[in-house]
């Protein structure tokens, strides 16, 4: 993900760090290619007296972007939906380590769990994205921990339920009592929602069969437009094509950067640098240093 100060208008035209274009830019010489060939073979076409006019590419223009309507909105609503989980997530974690700091007295206790709360971010996001969260693991948990947790293949839920029964040992000991305990548990219980939240947005994306029939349309439509346009533009059909192909690609390029929002692209939830702010604010709230550098989520650095 990138986030940017405010821009002069003219200088966002050129900006190409964070634009789908690099992406499309392929798609775009085919589309000029046709235009080329619509030229080249115009005389051949006009003998031949076919007259393939606008009418039906202005209708079938108006119907894709409908239908590209539809799909982006439904794009950035999974977009969308997942900052709230991650947004949660934090607010979740520091009300839980503040009930902790607040009800146990030992700082021991306070650490441990907090370790466990920063084990569960960084996991989270090793699963999402299909990488190897042995390294954090490493890094955050004790060894008992450790052993049990690296050995599950899901990481996160074992998580859960380790701190689980952490807490359930505290209640059984007498150091929690029943409501604090009911308290501290409501807020876990939020924990193991916003996981399978994230699980949901990243195991179900949007139906392949609706994706294809818009994918194929556009395509279909940006290769035919410069043998409608040639007739009337001339040698203005490349230039035009080309226009009306980069806001058809480009969306449809988008939409489909947006339906997953935990990759890494410049366009999804820049999740190392929301893990380290989780980091760093439970870390300060236990009063623990050296505290992580701030990230920034920005893809020119790594840090998305």
């Amino acid at each position: 993900m990138i986030v940017r100060p405010h821009q002069h208008w003219f200088r966002r035209l050129f900006d190409w760090h964070g634009s789908v274009l690099p992406s499309i830019l392929t798609r775009l010489g085919l589309n000029l290619a046709m235009s080329i060939a619509a030229l080249l073979f115009l005389p051949w076409y006009e003998r031949l007296g076919v007259h393939l006019t606008l009418a039906p590419f202005s209708l079938l223009g108006i119907a894709i972007a409908i239908f590209m309507g539809f799909r982006n909105n439904a794009s950035y609503a999974r977009f969308t939906e997942a900052r709230q989980l991650w947004g949660s997530l934090l607010i979740t974690e520091r009300s839980l380590l503040r009930q902790i700091r607040s009800t146990l007295p030992d700082a021991a206790d306070a650490r441990h769990f907090a370790s466990l709360l920063l084990a569960f971010a960084w996991s989270l996001k090793h699963q999402l994205r299909r990488s190897d969260p042995q390294a954090d693991l490493e890094r955050l948990l004790p060894e008992p921990v450790l052993a049990d947790v690296a050995a599950s293949p899901l990481p996160a839920n074992r998580l859960l339920l380790q701190m689980g029964r952490w807490l359930g040992e505290k209640r059984r000991t007498g150091e929690l009592g029943d409501l604090l305990y009911t308290g501290i548990d409501h807020n876990l219980d939020e924990l193991s929602h916003i996981l399978g939240g994230c699980e949901r947005i990243a195991g179900t994306p949007i139906p392949f069969a609706y994706s294809l029939i818009l994918h194929r349309t556009v395509y279909l439509f940006c290769a035919l437009l410069p043998f409608a346009l040639v007739e009337d533009l001339r040698y203005m059909t490349p230039l035009v094509s080309v226009f009306v192909s980069y806001t058809f690609l480009s969306l449809e390029s988008l939409a489909e950067e947006l339906e997953d929002p935990f990759g890494t692209t410049a366009h999804d939830l820049p999740l190392n640098a929301i893990c380290t702010t989780i980091e760093i604010n439970l870390l300060e709230m236990n009063d623990q240093r050296p505290l992580p550098e701030t990230a920034r989520p920005d893809a020119r650095f790594n840090l998305t």
